[in-house]
């Protein structure tokens, strides 16, 4: 079961259960579709690419509730673009 985490890791966006913007990588990081681009679609955790999150239907929600933690990470983009080879 996806956690559906409510915010960019990067930005600090809020990314709700039924949000277009929500990309996730195979671990779950989350990030805005702004972010991913700014990343070059690669994880800056895991070093994997992203897929648009599913969005979980409302109906669901009180069953299968969403994460509330907020993971808040800001990418160092120096760090990154070294690391996996990106070349600006």
């Amino acid at each position: 079961m996806l956690q559906i985490r409510p915010t960019c890791e990067n930005c600090n966006k809020k990314l709700p259960h039924n949000s277009d913007e929500a990309m996730i990588c195979t671990f779950e990081c989350t990030f805005c579709k702004d972010c991913v681009e700014l990343l070059h679609h690669i994880c800056p955790n895991c070093g994997g690419g992203f897929e648009k999150r599913p969005i979980r239907p409302s109906n669901l929600l009180k069953k299968y509730p969403v994460s509330t933690k907020i993971i808040y990470k800001p990418v160092d983009l120096e760090e990154h673009f070294t690391r996996f080879n990106i070349n600006q």
